[in-house]
């Protein structure tokens, strides 16, 4: 299926601040709207975005994200512990996700109230998008698609801590058969049934350096990952989401559209925070797309595909080259934007090579004691 490029990506920007063993180690811009905005920008298609923000909000973004001035922008902070001293027990540890400041939910009269866009993304990380919003989006947009953490996640009353409910009682399951794609990590997953909702629409499942597992009705498959070193985590998913919708607007089938999101995942974990992607490697990939839409032009209008075409493989490594081309000078951004670390500080277990550059934290860190909230999962009537 070639979509045209009229997107819509729906979430809150946030502010994310790492915290290693107590200590802040580095913030910057967060939310998963940021992360596929930076691909689908990278990659000349067109989106709006609609995003809440508080009167604090630091960054500059593309799309102007309405401002609230009754609520601060949604805060999270990612407490990560160092790995155990006995490599007999080395692991990577658990992520503790806190949201300290929560913004107001986008609620359908803040969606475009003309034209249709050609498709659409539910990506909110903070409990901002209600199940009245996701049938609005769905209502305005072709095909839409959805990430699980903006359905299912719930926050702690007293610190914040991020904690996952079922899928069928998140009050989004109804809507299920009117998304195009459900995307959810390795984690996520346990917390439904993949054997029925793929009945329901299509299901993609990251799993870090395992690549991903895309189910539907009829059948699955297991998708390849690309190496990387890991710095940081945050992102990754949402990263692989913008990369996999970018090649199915390219017109690409769901396997060469699965394969380009792992490739964006694991540009993303090698840096920390919102990845930079070199802008000569951003054309490599663009000019790869281009000759592999070739190849399929034969795809029909409002049909995806499953079905690995030919040149899939070579597809696959013709990315891994482009990445191997540019590691130089990935590997020099990494460099600038580490933080001033001492030697073998860890951030989600990975150590730091490079430590050269104090990047400068902006007062987002707040008390996690005094947590600021909205009820986002009303009940359903």
């Amino acid at each position: 299926m070639v979509l045209s490029r009229r997107g819509l990506i729906v979430g809150n920007y946030c502010h994310d601040v790492l915290i290693r063993d107590n200590v802040v180690v580095g913030e910057s811009l967060g939310g998963a709207a940021s992360f596929i905005s930076a691909v689908l920008k990278g990659l000349s298609i067109d989106c709006d975005c609609i995003s809440k923000v508080g009167t604090d909000f630091n960054y500059s973004v593309p799309s102007t994200p309405i401002v609230s001035s009754a609520s601060k922008t949604t805060l999270f902070h990612a407490h990560f512990t160092s790995r155990c001293s006995d490599p007999a027990m080395d692991s990577h540890p658990d992520r503790v996700l806190k949201r300290v400041c929560a913004c107001d939910p986008i609620r359908p009269d803040d969606l475009p109230r003309a034209g249709k866009f050609d498709f659409g993304l539910a990506v909110g990380v903070g409990g901002e998008i209600l199940p009245e919003t996701l049938e609005r989006i769905i209502e305005i947009c072709n095909v839409v698609f959805v990430d699980i953490q903006g359905l299912i996640r719930e926050f702690d009353g007293v610190d914040g801590t991020v904690k996952l409910i079922r899928l069928r009682d998140s009050g989004f399951y109804h809507l299920l058969p009117r998304i195009g794609f459900l995307k959810a990590s390795a984690e996520e997953e346990v917390h439904f049934d993949v054997e029925e909702v793929r009945k329901l629409c299509c299901v993609v499942v990251t799993n870090g350096k395992n690549g991903c597992r895309v189910c539907w009705r009829d059948g699955e498959m297991q998708i390849k990952a690309f190496e990387a070193v890991e710095v940081d985590p945050t992102g990754a998913g949402d990263s692989f989401l913008g990369g996999f919708v970018a090649a199915l607007v390219q017109g690409l089938t769901i396997p060469d559209a699965a394969l380009l999101g792992n490739f964006f995942g694991s540009l993303t974990v090698s840096q920390i925070g919102l990845p930079k992607f070199d802008t000569y490697l951003l054309q490599r990939v663009k000019d790869e797309v281009q000759q592999r839409r070739l190849l399929c032009c034969e795809e029909k209008e409002g049909e995806f595909h499953f079905v690995k075409r030919a040149g899939h493989e070579q597809f696959r490594a013709s990315l891994a080259a482009a990445k191997l081309s540019c590691a130089s000078s990935c590997q020099q951004e990494c460099r600038r934007d580490l933080p001033n670390l001492t030697n073998g500080a860890v951030v989600h277990g990975i150590d730091f090579q490079y430590v050269e550059v104090q990047k400068p934290l902006v007062n987002l860190v707040a008390d996690e004691s005094s947590i600021e909230s909205f009820d986002s999962k009303p009940t359903m009537k």
